[in-house]
């Protein structure tokens, strides 16, 4: 069960890491904070005089290594004392506030499934209490088998020919299952009012289309084929023929990742939106008809739809003319195998955890089984599960308090505009009016997503996330052709993370991240404007890093600068490119470096975003100067702000999953934002009493300032 399409994380930008998981489509996910649990009862402006702590100063280092690397200074004992859990790939301080996440929905879905029998039928708690016990049931899972996945498969060896594959595609893109490309709706990136189809490529199970071809992933490559061949045999198929197929599958697969744009060039939004007509398409695919696809997903489309990279469907048209049908059934079989691998049987699922997590990403073990149907009925019913979240951890005051944090950072961004040395006043107007247009969105919807329509039983896992797939595809294709919905969210409220979208220009914050470290109901406002202050500066300054600056304030893709504005902003950039491929993240491997033009989007969020928390912070000490002056366990204000940005980013992760997101994932490593953006700041070599020459000073050469 692989999904067709969700909005693709180039377009909404996220605070904590993208990269979930490879090979199936999934949503963000990632970072977060210790464990203390606490909704925001108060904005950090109003702050107590006598605030607690809130943060173990025992964990710092020696004083003189501040200047030196402030990331160790702050979190190398904590790390020391830490390890990784042998279920996990990365540890951190996200990781434990996403423990502490799902803890409480873990909670939520027992508490459902002990009352599912007795609820309201079709209630969201019988549903998702339901969801859960069929996923937990594997007793029955393992008695069934692959049976529920036979029929899918005797679909693909019943194909005669090269002519039926578009039909079968058809077919399974209108079940909510895609292969070959993604598929669904997204605003349309010259009019954003309006949403349209968009056709995106896909189909490859390996991270990155680079990984077919690179020498240094033969290994990769070729524990991918081991694991195509053990899927083929654990649908009965011959161990020598079951070899045969997944090379068979490997051989199509590579001919499509050659022709997929890479990572780097698909953050341009050049190459993620390509309008045409239908009859414009179906020339780039003269195999394969879009009016027929259309058809089958019960669409009419009018004007047109985005065919974002014609080169990747040229080749797949090209594929569906030349390619052996013997290849394209065993490509067919495997995704639908592994994509469906997480809802069937314990040996699917090993043999899926055995590629993907442990030989891809390095985790040694599975995690528990509540771990795994959790994360299924996120996937599934995410924003219902919500509901019972907000309604047991986030009170609705909470959602006003934290507003007034969110005010005070975006009143700091417009100032920083307003008075940057290198902006004309053309471009600084453009850039105020996309900054009202901003909407920030705080918690959870104000209006929740209706599941009526949608059936769960309490026995049949395959039959509940089949039934969640189509229904959950119908309701994204259903916006195409319709206005679009600003306030509809990508994430939902129990993940803690973050983002901004700049075709809808709305900055998110939902409830989970909106609890230590990142905001203290009781911390001091340092602690609080380094934590989710800078979170809030990090996701409004997307709207202005190298991909959101070319949106305007509707979220129309539109050249709103002078060139010569443009070409300061680019020469900025630049410099933070060249700061982020100095740094070399795994000791044993220094020919491996951040990808600085990948991550650039994340970087300038988080140096534009610290610099507006920070005079955000110096705006609020103003009207409370005793607090200004107050030191806390013999710390300043200056100094705790910057102590608890680094602290946001602590963490661990082992060295195969850092491999997979240096080439994958748009975010540079923990340690290196926690450095990065302090380092371009004179206030923080101020609060420190750094002096020129020190690690953590910069240059003035070399030194970067964009917003």
């Amino acid at each position: 069960m692989t999904k067709p399409y969700l909005k693709p994380l180039v377009l909404a930008t996220s605070v904590a890491l993208a990269l979930a998981g490879c090979g199936k489509q999934e949503s963000a996910s990632a970072p977060a904070a210790p464990s203390t649990s606490a909704s925001v009862a108060s904005a950090a402006s109003t702050a107590p005089m006598a605030a607690p702590s809130v943060f173990d100063v025992s964990e710092l280092g020696a004083s003189g290594e501040a200047c030196k690397d402030f990331n160790q200074f702050v979190n190398a004992k904590w790390i020391a004392a830490n390890p990784i859990p042998a279920d996990q790939t990365s540890w951190g301080s996200f990781n434990v506030l996403r423990e502490k996440s799902l803890r409480d929905q873990h909670q939520l879905v027992d508490d459902a499934n002990k009352h599912a029998d007795s609820a309201t039928p079709g209630s969201i708690e019988q549903k998702i209490g339901w969801l859960y016990r069929s996923s937990m049931n594997m007793e029955a899972r393992n008695k069934a088998g692959f049976e529920p996945l036979k029929p899918y498969l005797a679909s693909i060896d019943a194909l005669k020919s090269n002519r039926d594959i578009p039909a079968w595609l058809n077919q399974s893109f209108a079940k909510g299952d895609s292969a070959v490309f993604r598929f669904g709706s997204r605003a349309d990136y010259k009019n954003a009012s309006m949403q349209i189809a968009y056709a995106i490529q896909g189909g490859l199970g390996l991270p990155t289309p680079d990984y077919y071809t690179d020498a240094k992933y033969k290994d990769i490559r070729a524990a991918y084929v081991q694991y195509m061949t053990k899927l083929f045999e654990l649908t009965g198929t011959p161990a020598k023929e079951a070899g045969t197929q997944a090379e068979l599958a490997m051989k199509l697969e590579t001919d499509l990742a050659a022709h997929s744009i890479p990572r780097v060039e698909m953050r341009k939004p050049q190459n993620q939106y390509h309008f045409v007509s239908v009859a414009e398409a179906d020339k780039v695919t003269p195999h394969f008809s879009w009016n027929k696809f259309f058809a089958a997903q019960g669409l009419t489309i009018d004007k047109g739809f985005s065919l974002s990279q014609p080169k990747f469907f040229a080749e797949m048209d090209k594929l569906l003319a030349t390619a052996p049908l013997a290849e394209w059934k065993a490509y067919l079989s495997l995704h639908t195998i592994s994509g469906a691998a997480d809802a069937l049987s314990e040996p699917f699922v090993d043999a899926r955890f055995d590629f993907y997590e442990k030989t891809l990403r390095g985790q040694p073990e599975q995690r528990p089984q509540w771990k795994r149907s959790l994360a299924a009925v996120n996937e599934a019913m995410g924003e219902a599960l919500g509901t019972l979240y907000v309604a047991k951890y986030f009170p609705p005051e909470a959602k006003a308090r934290a507003k007034e944090l969110v005010d005070n950072v975006r009143a700091a961004l417009k100032n920083r505009i307003e008075n940057l040395d290198w902006m004309s006043a053309e471009t600084k107007a453009k850039a105020i009016d996309k900054w009202n247009k901003f909407l920030p969105k705080i918690g959870y919807p104000d209006k929740w997503r209706n599941w009526d329509g949608l059936k769960i039983t309490p026995d049949n896992y395959f039959a509940n996330m089949e039934a969640a797939q189509k229904f959950d595809y119908d309701y994204d294709i259903a916006k195409i052709g319709k206005p679009t919905d600003r306030k509809d969210w990508g994430m939902t409220p129990q993940t803690v993370n973050a983002y901004y979208n700049p075709t809808d220009n709305t900055i998110n914050f939902p409830a989970a991240i909106l609890q230590p470290p990142f905001f203290y109901a009781k911390g001091d406002d340092a602690i609080n404007y380094g934590g989710i202050g800078a979170v809030i500066g990090h996701e409004s300054s997307h709207g202005f890093d190298d991909q959101g600056s070319q949106f305007d304030g509707n979220g129309n893709l539109d050249n709103w600068w002078t060139a010569a504005d443009k070409k300061q902003f680019d020469e900025r950039a630049d410099k933070l490119v060249d700061q982020f491929n100095n740094y070399v993240p795994l000791a044993d491997h220094p020919d491996l470096h951040v990808n600085g033009r990948l991550t650039l989007g994340e970087n300038i969020a988080d140096l534009g975003g610290l610099n507006i928390a920070y005079d955000a912070l110096q705006t609020a000490l103003k009207k409370n100067p005793a607090e200004a002056s107050q030191k806390i366990d013999g710390y300043t204000e200056d100094q705790r702000f910057f102590l608890n940005w680094a602290r946001v980013w602590r963490g661990s992760i082992r060295d195969k999953a850092q491999m997979v997101y240096l080439n994958a994932d748009p975010h540079s490593p923990m340690k290196f934002r926690a450095i990065g953006a302090p380092s371009n700041m004179p206030s923080f070599a101020k609060a420190f009493q750094c002096k020129p020459g020190d690690a953590m000073v910069r240059p003035d050469d070399t030194r970067v300032k964009i917003w």
